[in-house]
């Protein structure tokens, strides 16, 4: 797996958060809805206010259950991450620390899905990190809709075993 570890200070996430059900295998239609919901206009917006790591548009995952158990529910918020205070936003204030960042290229979602499924499988096993509490986020760098395909990187809290 194509992975770095790095240390981020404190962060805040800042966007339209929704309630959602997970879902393990394609496409989220709830956060598909949540997403469409949201004017273009709104999301370049909002990536003025990226002057932080991690950089661009991103999916937060936040208050998943422990066992990421298919159909419970989290917080989605589709935002950016700043060191601002934009007002009129939902906010998730991420205190400082280590993250396991994970790139993946190929079919969207499919390839970002295994490389999730992945890292509990196959690489947190083999690494001495464990994940701690802290949003998931993923960050799509590149998108080809026509083809179906993403570049994305998929950014978890780690602390050492």
């Amino acid at each position: 797996m194509d992975t770095r570890i790095v240390e981020l200070p404190s962060v805040r996430l800042v966007g339209h958060a929704r309630r959602v059900p997970l879902v393990h295998h394609g496409v989220n239609p709830a956060i598909a809805e949540h997403v469409a919901s949201i004017p273009s206009e709104e999301t370049i917006r909002l990536k003025s206010f990226n002057d932080t790591e991690p950089s661009g548009v991103l999916a937060v995952s936040d208050d998943l259950d422990p066992d990421r158990t298919e159909g419970s529910e989290l917080t989605y918020l589709h935002g950016v991450a700043t060191t601002g205070r934009p007002e009129r936003l939902d906010t998730i204030e991420v205190p400082g620390g280590t993250w396991a960042v994970f790139r993946t290229e190929g079919s969207y979602p499919a390839a970002l899905q295994d490389a999730w499924s992945a890292t509990a499988t196959e690489w947190f096993p083999s690494q001495p990190w464990r994940l701690r509490p802290g949003p998931e986020i993923v960050a799509m760098l590149e998108f080809d809709a026509a083809a179906g395909t993403a570049t994305c990187e998929l950014w978890l809290p780690v602390e050492p075993n």
